[in-house]
């Protein structure tokens, strides 16, 4: 476990819900990624960890003190790095990733594998719809509705500025992940090999009562969520 305290621990967004940012930074491919989660307190005060982040100490309590951890969710197949602390740190939980991991992670034991249908354990409570049809993932995009919050991971992103330099920081603005609002890199426009099966997902997800978007790498937008929905998908659509 990570005995390191993330810069921000958890912080209210909404009713039954906090984001925490994490202190440990990622990386893929050579470039490095700022991480956030969300905590989600279920109508029975289970709590419902989705993307969770590097685990420490502080933050295991704080999370604690919000309630038992009944379900911790992998959204897509890339964000599963610090699930195995997690596991070991809240053993009574549930263990719920989009399609892939389970074939990328043999060392994980997943009681569920995602789609658009939800767990009778959070449904009425959180929506869900599994964007597939991407090469590089498939993501499974929710809506907490008690605070119409929507939560991306990898299909919009926005870096602080500044936060890469020299020829990353070239590569980041060509694949829009440096842009004024959170966008969909190029690299995953590009890597949708079905895209009547997106649109269709992405049907269901802009007809969503949406009131703001949480992503894991980017700044939560909060002003004209539904608008800004369209505009960042209007490529695709």
């Amino acid at each position: 476990m990570n005995t390191t305290a993330p810069t921000d621990l958890l912080h209210p967004f909404g009713p039954h819900i906090w984001l925490a940012d994490g202190g440990a930074i990622v990386a893929m491919a050579g470039f490095h990624y700022p991480t956030r989660m969300v905590v989600i307190r279920l109508a029975d005060g289970g709590l419902w960890v989705w993307s969770p982040i590097a685990l420490s100490d502080a933050l295991r309590t704080q999370v604690a003190a919000l309630g038992p951890v009944a379900h911790l969710v992998a959204p897509n197949d890339l964000h599963h790095m610090f699930l195995l602390d997690w596991i070991a740190a809240f053993p009574g939980a549930c263990v719920h990733a989009a399609p892939g991991l389970r074939e990328k992670r043999a060392d994980l034991v997943i009681d569920t594998v995602l789609g658009n249908d939800p767990p009778n354990d959070w449904q009425g409570q959180i929506d869900q719809v599994a964007i597939r049809g991407n090469k590089i993932t498939t993501e499974v995009v929710f809506r907490h509705r008690a605070s119409g919050t929507v939560l991306f991971t990898d299909l919009l992103q926005q870096m602080p500025r500044g936060w890469y330099r020299g020829w990353r920081a070239l590569v980041a603005r060509l694949d829009l992940m440096t842009g004024d609002e959170p966008a969909v890199p190029r690299k995953f426009r590009m890597a949708f090999s079905d895209k009547p099966s997106a649109r269709r997902a992405l049907d269901r997800i802009l007809a969503w009562p949406v009131r703001a978007v949480v992503m894991a790498h980017g700044t939560p937008v909060t002003a004209d969520a539904p608008g800004f929905l369209r505009r960042a998908f209007a490529w695709l659509m």
